[in-house]
């Protein structure tokens, strides 16, 4: 919201000045943006009147004219602006005078000079030229009554300042001069001026039928007739002036006029010309196809949850929004009906964001505009309208259906004094509460407000507290440091930071993608297999409506938005928050009760294997590519993989990974019904895991090194086709033999069809190299050969293995 100083203090005026005012405002919770000057430094230009204006001897399209300047002798100045002409007023500058720079940046300053031969003594100047306005088409003419010789800034006022106040949905009652008045003298104690308007007597007795349809929509509808009126009338300079300054340009004399009232008073209201309103009006709710032509041009298609107000013929107006095209005020309008309605907020909001626009009006009144004062401002619009425009007014005809009915609210003292985080009395209280000018019962430790009509945020108690907190001065709140020490969450010696797993990723080729926590439903349906995911009350788009229970969504929808733009490989990875139901979980300062939020660790890998190069062939990345990588990461500790099935993962190419037997995550292609569905020629590999368990990392232990030399030993078993790598390690572990280092399987042989000596259809052959060491002592061939009979046992009991002839 945009204003001019001087007008703020026609109604309040406290001793600060303009930057101590605007601090006040600011420190009250009214944000200043902006305090800027109406125009910028110049002097030493005054208001001149042209006394002739003669055409140049030398040149077309300049004329030298006679100015008078207060001086006694009128100054002979050259000027080619195209209104430049005898009888008229405007901003001369004298000789000396410095002007605003132009584009070029430097300050242009007036001396004599000749143009085309003759002399020039000064210059007059367009609006432009001053940096008062764009407008460039000649000299800015002054009123015809501006003192001739007094300096411009003087009489136009451009020592005012513009302040741009920044408001929270909070401060409606503050979206006009008056309001933010009102808040100066309560924060200041300077006295406030209250405008009153004394009625208008009806000349004439002529009532526009009105019916008020929907009292959800409209509470309270005041209008009057006026007729007779000069629809050319010129809007007075002072009018044009504090509009421009509040950012409004001058339209016509009815519509300005409208316009000041919406700045001066808060209340947006709709003339209407008499003579093309149907019947009379009607206010309701529209009917589904209706359509409208609105005043900026735009036409509209109506529904049913939009307000409207009609005639006999059609709708003429959005309720509370924008007038209609085909009841607007013309050159032509002679009679007028001025109407002042009050709009249930809840009926207004948003309404004029489904098409795509916003006006003033509705910014105000889906906030909340006083319901009391319709007919005081219906009376200021006619006082201004006959002064301007002269007419006849008839009399005021008001209909009240359902206006609010304030509820009383309830402030506990101590509760605001803890709030707020100062001792405060209960008069202490209660004394800002009375300069904003609230009716306030006191009791036991309590203070009861009921919030006047125009306070449509005084709902509950953190709101009076607010108020309090707003007129104390935010400034003034005392600087309490933190009684608790603050000491540093110290991470422990067997976990590392998710930053050393973001650079081990990175080392590894991923890539990190940061997501919004709330998805599409859909995936959570298909990716995760969960039909009750946790609702947002309130999404940021109708398609990110739930909670993410996995990182999978987000990072196909990341791996989507890359190949679209025909990105060839990708290595993506997420380390994020995932949220699930859980009823053990309980209600806590980082806990939500029945929600658990762990978080995990996601990657993708889609496309070759390595970058495009002349070393390697070509080759798409695999389940083993990934699974490596997920090694990598859990390093020293080794994992272990098991068939599984997974909502978004191939049924056969699917493992869940295991910790020391605990479940930490998956890792698998992508199911190809969804490869399918986003048309790629090959499926992504993915894993998701459980990041404290990532992270988790085995304290290091010293070990001596063996001073004796380790001993391998190679042997291959048959075993049948079904035996797997982690059933072979199993069994090998299983002899938990001190002297027994490690086992690495380094070859597999499968016969040919028709098999060979020693292995039947449906075997294969298992080659295990075994590292066998005693630190104490060299082994001997019997110690070394009584182990591997153990190996050799085991695999035989547990396996069915045999040792390859």
């Amino acid at each position: 919201m945009q204003f001019p100083e001087s007008w703020l203090r026609t109604f309040c005026n406290p001793a600060l000045d303009s930057q101590q005012l605007a601090d006040l405002l600011t420190m009250a919770g009214l944000e200043v943006e902006e305090v800027a000057p109406v125009a910028p430094p110049f002097h030493r230009v005054v208001v001149g009147e042209i006394l002739s204006a003669e055409q140049h001897p030398n040149a077309d399209r300049l004329r030298v004219c006679r100015v008078d300047v207060g001086q006694g002798e009128p100054l002979q100045i050259v000027c080619g602006a195209p209104n430049a002409r005898a009888g008229i007023r405007v901003p001369c500058a004298l000789v000396g005078a410095v002007l605003p720079p132009g584009d070029d940046g430097k300050p242009f300053e007036i001396r004599v000079g000749k143009l085309r031969g003759v002399e020039s003594h000064g210059m007059l100047c367009s609006a432009r030229e001053l940096r008062l306005s764009d407008d460039h088409g000649g000299l800015l003419e002054l009123p015809a009554d501006a003192p001739v010789g007094r300096d411009i800034r003087e009489v136009l006022a451009l020592d005012d300042r513009l302040f741009t106040l920044k408001l929270t949905p909070n401060l409606a009652h503050c979206l006009s001069v008056y309001g933010v008045a009102r808040e100066v003298a309560a924060l200041t104690g300077a006295p406030l001026v209250t405008p009153t308007f004394t009625p208008v007597t009806p000349r004439i007795a002529d009532v526009l039928p009105v019916r008020i349809d929907a009292p959800d929509l409209c509470g309270r509808f005041t209008g009057r007739v006026i007729r007779g009126i000069d629809p050319t009338a010129k809007t007075p300079e002072w009018m044009v002036q504090r509009l421009a300054r509040c950012g409004q340009r001058s339209i016509s004399a009815l519509v300005d006029i409208s316009n000041y009232v919406m700045f001066e008073l808060g209340r947006p209201s709709h003339i209407f010309d008499l003579d093309k309103i149907h019947g009379g009006l009607q206010v309701r709710w529209a009917r589904a196809g209706e359509t409208l032509q609105l005043l900026n041009g735009q036409t509209v298609t109506l529904d049913e949850t939009v307000g409207v107000i009609a005639d006999a013929q059609g709708v003429e107006s959005l309720a509370g929004i924008m007038g209609g095209e085909a009841t607007a005020v013309s050159d032509g309008t002679r009679n007028v009906y001025v109407e002042a309605a009050f709009w249930w907020p809840r009926a207004i909001a948003g309404r004029s964001r489904r098409f795509n626009f916003s006006t003033d009006a509705g910014h105000r009144f889906e906030r909340g505009v006083d319901p009391s004062t319709t007919r005081e401002h219906v009376e200021r619009i006619t006082q201004l309208i006959l002064e301007i425009c002269g007419g006849e007014a008839g009399p005021v005809d008001d209909h009240i259906v359902n206006v609010p009915q304030p509820q009383p609210v309830t402030l506990r003292v101590e509760r605001a004094a803890r709030v707020i985080g100062m001792p405060l009395t209960q008069a202490q209280c209660a004394e800002p509460l009375r300069r904003l000018g609230l009716s306030v019962t006191e009791g036991d430790g309590t203070l009861t407000v009921t919030p006047p009509p125009y306070r449509f945020d005084l709902q509950i108690e953190e709101d009076l507290i607010e108020e309090v907190a707003r007129v104390i001065g935010y400034d003034r709140l005392p600087d309490a440091p933190p009684l608790a020490p603050v000491v540093p969450r110290v991470r422990p010696e067997a976990q590392r930071s998710p930053h050393a797993l973001r650079r081990q990723l990175a080392q590894l080729g991923y890539q990190e993608t940061i997501n919004f926590s709330f998805v599409e439903e859909r995936w959570e349906r298909d990716y995760a297999g969960n039909a009750d995911p946790i609702r947002l009350l309130n999404p940021i788009a109708s398609h990110l409506s739930v909670m993410r229970s996995s990182l999978i969504g987000s990072l196909l929808a990341a791996l989507k938005y890359n190949t679209d733009r025909r990105v060839p490989r990708a290595r993506l990875f997420e380390i994020g928050r995932v949220f699930r139901r859980d009823p053990s979980v309980p209600d806590s300062d980082t806990t939500v009760a029945g929600i658990d939020q762990p978080r995990r660790v996601a990657g993708l890998a889609w496309g070759d294997e390595a970058a495009l190069q002349w070393g390697v062939p070509a080759r798409p990345v695999d389940f083993y590519d990934v699974k490596g990588d997920v090694e990598a990461l859990l390093a020293p500790r080794r994992a272990t993989f098991e068939p599984a099935q997974h909502p978004a993962l191939h049924p056969g190419r699917c493992a869940r990974v295991l910790l020391d037997g605990t479940p930490i995550g998956v890792i698998g292609e992508l199911h190809p019904r969804w490869r399918q569905a986003e048309g790629w020629t090959h499926a992504p590999v993915l894993f998701e895991l459980d990041l404290d368990a990532v992270l988790a990392r085995p304290v290091p232990q010293a070990q001596p090194v063996g001073r004796h030399q380790p001993v391998q030993r190679d042997i291959a078993v048959v075993v049948a086709e079904a035996v797997t790598h982690a059933q072979l390690m199993a069994a090998i572990a299983a002899v938990d033999h001190p002297w027994l280092r490690d086992a690495v399987l380094f070859d597999v042989y499968r016969p040919k069809a028709g098999g060979v000596a020693g292995l039947a259809e449906g075997e294969k052959s298992l080659a295990v190299r075994l590292t066998l060491e005693r630190d104490d002592a060299t082994l001997t061939d019997a110690e070394i050969d009584a182990v591997v009979q153990a190996v050799l046992a085991s695999l035989q009991q547990r396996l069915g293995a045999r040792l390859r002839a």
